[in-house]
């Protein structure tokens, strides 16, 4: 059902209830991430296909999100009520945010660094974006991602880091670099090239072609920089163990890996391999 179907004294009655509920939700303290999603994209249902199968409840939600709800049933179901409208919100914003109009709100956002900056110090503060590991609710909480190293943190606040990853999805840090090259930061280590602002144009190919170069003529020297490193650390420890441990994030856009980041992403593993077996025989030797 799209906006046609209804009067227009109707829309202007739910526009104005939907602006009440938006306004209350998003004043909240601990969602500051989330962004408007314009009245018109909830009120268009075929933008809601399918959460009916996501929410228990899912026209009692969609009428207090609406703030249509009928009293008798609010009294009785209010508290229940609350956590699905909440759950409804979130899968809905996933969707807008994935839209042209959402991206531009959500990189409105990026750019006043609202979701925080990277604390690894080569990356010079640079925004972060909120992403999620899953699409599917409650699975896995939001993680923020670095666009210059690739790499995810955890919100700095507990109200934060306690959203539910699915009201982001996987694919929208991805996609806003994919409509928006410009904002891709480079990888060079140039402080100027994104910690600055978020708009300034970074260097990609020849920033990677950069860093591989001085990967492949350095591969000793980070050997021995591990391998020092784990004699001066806790003992019992190996490193070459721990390395093969760690888990890589991989971008994904609607599933799929980026062709670009998968192609670096394996160059980047066959180096990671040919360390750890390096690390393995220089711990194998030491007594």
């Amino acid at each position: 059902m799209s906006l046609s179907h209804f009067s227009g004294g109707s829309i202007h009655r739910i526009r104005f209830r939907l602006l009440q509920w938006i306004s209350w939700f998003l004043s909240s303290k601990g969602n500051e991430y989330f962004c408007e999603v314009d009245e018109d994209f909830i009120l268009d249902r075929f933008n809601l296909t399918g959460l009916n199968n996501e929410v228990a409840n899912y026209a009692q939600a969609l009428d207090l999100i609406t703030d249509s709800l009928d009293d008798d049933i609010q009294d009785e179901l209010r508290g229940s009520l609350d956590v699905q409208a909440r759950l409804l919100y979130g899968l809905i914003h996933a969707r807008w945010i994935v839209t042209a109009r959402g991206l531009t709100k959500m990189l409105d956002k990026y750019k006043r660094a609202d979701f925080g900056r990277c604390p690894r110090v080569l990356c010079s503060s640079h925004p972060l974006l909120p992403v999620g590991l899953t699409d599917i609710p409650y699975e896995k909480s939001v993680k923020l991602f670095c666009g210059r190293c690739e790499d995810l943190y955890s919100p700095k606040s507990s109200r934060h880091g306690s959203i539910d990853g699915a009201y982001f999805g996987t694919t929208f840090p991805h996609l806003l670099f994919l409509v928006y090259p410009t904002l891709i930061p480079s990888k060079d280590g140039d402080a100027a090239g994104g910690a600055g602002g978020a708009g300034g144009v970074g260097g990609t190919v020849g920033a990677d072609g950069r860093s591989r170069r001085r990967l492949r003529e350095e591969p000793d020297a980070v050997a021995v920089s591990a391998a020092v490193a784990t004699e001066g650390g806790g003992e019992g420890i190996r490193t070459a163990n721990a390395a093969m441990k760690a888990e890589r994030y991989r971008p994904r856009i609607y599933g799929f890996q980026l062709n670009e980041t998968a192609k670096l992403q394996r160059w980047q593993e066959a180096i990671r391999d040919r360390q750890i077996a390096r690390l393995e025989a220089l711990e194998d030797k030491a007594p």
